[in-house]
């Protein structure tokens, strides 16, 4: 008699085992249950990174004019850094002080060169390092009252170095260069960028 009840557990077991994968097969599809247990990717417009008491620490999002970035916050909720693809492809790397104001920009800076641009406290640029698309590179510091270039100091993409000293309005009063063949140049010019004396 035991062996007839084992016998019968072991087919109900069977039978039960056959009839739950066949309705499982049927209630869930095949590609829904690989997809559960292989997941690779997970897909999203905007991830928003919180700490452990739920404020908000950082911002993962592609915008409405398709700029990919990653934001960065503080404790306080301030934006402290951020790294930006644009559309076009230009890339940059953004930190900014406790105010909010930008302090550093790597990567595409404004006028659309590549390279280093700094910023004071009140978020405007005073010092640059730049490269165009032709290889002339330049550094640049500017007024910190006003934001004009006062001096630049580039290399052509000839390879001709030149020394330029602008005046409060950002007018070229004085240069110095040495041409690709060599030769030496000085140029003074007056507030109405009249050349005053060239040697």
């Amino acid at each position: 008699m035991k062996d007839r009840k084992g016998w019968l557990y072991a087919i109900l077991a069977l039978v039960g085992g056959n009839f739950g994968g066949a309705l499982w097969g049927h209630l869930i599809p095949r590609e829904a249950e690989a997809a559960a247990h292989a997941a690779r990717a997970l897909k999203a417009e905007k991830f928003v990174l919180v700490d452990t008491d739920g404020n908000e620490r950082g911002v993962f999002q592609v915008d409405q004019k398709g700029i990919a970035g990653v934001s960065l916050e503080d404790q306080t909720g301030r934006q402290r850094s951020e790294f930006r693809v644009g559309a076009d492809g230009g890339a940059a790397i953004a930190f900014f002080d406790q105010s909010g104001s930008k302090r550093v920009l790597l990567g595409e800076t404004p006028g659309g060169r590549d390279g280093l641009a700094i910023y004071s406290t009140g978020g405007r640029q005073i010092a640059g390092f730049t490269v165009a698309d032709d290889n002339a590179s330049s550094v640049t510091l500017y007024d910190p009252s006003n934001g004009r270039a006062r001096v630049g100091l580039g290399v052509s993409s000839s390879g001709e170095p030149a020394l330029v000293l602008f005046d409060q309005s950002g007018r070229d009063r004085a240069e110095i260069h040495v041409t690709v063949n060599g030769k030496p140049g000085l140029a003074l010019a007056d507030e109405n960028g009249k050349s005053i004396a060239g040697l």
